[in-house]
């Protein structure tokens, strides 16, 4: 389900107030700095993916999840849906259909260094009404970190610590913790977070065992091609 206008020109002006936009990428590709780039899909997908931002290949196809560490995502999912190994990037864009995407910040920072917390609050009333209004899904599988973490915040300290206790586990990549978000319309939903590590080539610690990692969520989550949506 796309953005509303209301939106996407919400993002854009929100784009325009902050620096470390990556505009030499935007600038290498044609692409339009202040677009904001979310994968959403349809509302009634059953599982979907929580990120932190684009990357060089994300802009340039102006699609999320599309890069070194996105790509990883889409072969663990198609192998799981199809038995067999992805067989090239049209494969991989169209295995992504099945899945609802989103992010913290959709937009490339300089250096992909991970948004500061400033910036990260900055989207977040418009990101979290996006979260709440396009998807009707519950389970979000979040990758790394900083995207998991995003669920704490304006939230009061004491769900903040339950998010930080809940990361520190050494359980965290194979329990689940519900959260509870509220936009600025008064309305609300709870989702239920399957976090896992960031799935970039350069997270050495776990990026080999991510594909295994990802798949035992799968098999939790009973994803099979007939079990796609709602």
């Amino acid at each position: 389900m796309p953005l509303t206008a209301k939106q996407r020109e919400r993002f854009r002006a929100l784009a325009a107030e902050i620096d470390g936009i990556d505009l030499d990428v935007y600038a290498r590709f044609e692409r339009d700095p202040l677009e904001p780039i979310i994968g959403l899909g349809k509302a009634n997908l059953r599982i979907g993916f929580f990120g932190r931002d684009p990357g060089r290949e994300e802009v340039r196809y102006q699609a999320p999840f599309i890069g070194a560490g996105g790509q990883l995502v889409r072969k663990a999912l198609y192998r799981h849906l199809y038995g067999d190994e992805l067989p090239d990037f049209e494969a991989s864009q169209a295995v992504g259909e099945h899945f609802f995407w989103i992010n913290t910040v959709p937009y490339k920072p300089v250096g992909n260094k991970a948004w500061s917390m400033k910036v990260k609050r900055h989207f977040h009333e418009v990101m979290n009404e996006v979260l709440i209004s396009r998807w009707d899904g519950q389970h979000l599988i979040t990758l790394g970190r900083e995207a998991f973490l995003w669920f704490g915040i304006d939230r009061p300290k004491a769900e903040r610590d339950r998010l930080e206790a809940f990361w520190k586990s050494d359980e965290r990549f194979t329990s689940s913790i519900d959260v509870t978000l509220e936009d600025a319309r008064g309305e609300s939903r709870t989702f239920t977070l399957h976090p896992l590590p960031h799935p970039s080539p350069l997270n050495q610690t776990w990026y080999t065992r991510f594909p295994g990692l990802l798949e035992q969520r799968l098999e939790q989550l009973n994803v099979r091609p007939d079990n796609l949506t709602l």
